[in-house]
């Protein structure tokens, strides 16, 4: 009985015991730097994942992939499919309080238990580590830095935002 609990423990110290109070925050300011530095990149290596449901209107930062947070239980074994070659990935919300950290968590979570499930024990040395973050103050605090730069925002609609 023992011998089959060690084995659980290792398979879960293996896991990410990532909460939302050791999530990684990223600026807006250090994400537009890495959104010019790779400007030119036919494949960058972040991606950004804006996971706001009907308060997706009035921009979203340039590149960015939008996956509603209704539809993100559905979406995520493809997301880290699709990202998994990502050496940084950014989720962010309106304000990044609650959708956007619970989004980097399943996201997180699902990777974790997709390279459990494929068997993916590789070497140290061989291992790729990706950096999940989320962006502080999400889309609001982008906006109000980065809204009306075309090079980092797109279908930026200033009128929707001066009130928010």
């Amino acid at each position: 009985m023992l011998s089959g609990l060690r084995g659980c423990r290792s398979l879960f110290a293996k896991r990410t015991m990532a909460t939302v109070g050791t999530l990684k925050r990223m600026n807006a300011q250090a994400l537009s730097e890495k959104i010019l530095e790779e400007k030119e990149a036919t494949d960058p290596t972040f991606a950004v994942v804006d996971v706001r449901d009907d308060d997706h209107i009035g921009g979203h930062i340039k590149g960015s992939t939008h996956v509603p947070s209704s539809q993100l239980d559905a979406q995520m074994p493809t997301l880290v499919r699709k990202l998994a070659d990502k050496d940084t990935v950014v989720f962010h919300c309106a304000l990044s309080q609650q959708r956007g950290p619970s989004a980097a968590l399943k996201y997180l979570r699902e990777k974790d238990e997709l390279l459990a499930r494929l068997g993916a024990a590789q070497k140290d040395g061989e291992k790729k580590e990706q950096k999940v973050f989320v962006l502080d103050r999400g889309f609001v605090g982008w906006q109000e830095v980065f809204g009306t730069d075309e090079r980092l925002t797109e279908g930026y609609v200033k009128d929707l935002w001066e009130n928010y």
